[in-house]
């Protein structure tokens, strides 16, 4: 993998990491209120599963595989 390559998924992922922050600030905003949409609550949690598992690909493709 080339090193350009290596810088696009770092930013790639330096973006997932910080949406996938956001939508956690924002999830504990709406469970903590007083009256919430459960239905938006679950939509943003299932949005922030998804970012993970993005950012364990990425993760993944960034550390090379080592053959004990």
């Amino acid at each position: 993998m080339s090193q350009s390559d290596n810088h696009a998924i770092q930013i790639a992922l330096n973006n997932l990491l910080s949406e996938h922050r956001d939508l956690d600030d924002v999830i504990e905003r709406l469970a903590n209120g007083a009256s919430f949409d459960q239905l938006q609550l679950q939509r943003l949690k299932k949005r922030k599963l998804i970012l993970k598992d993005e950012i364990i690909k990425l993760r993944a493709k960034l550390v090379p595989d080592i053959i004990a």
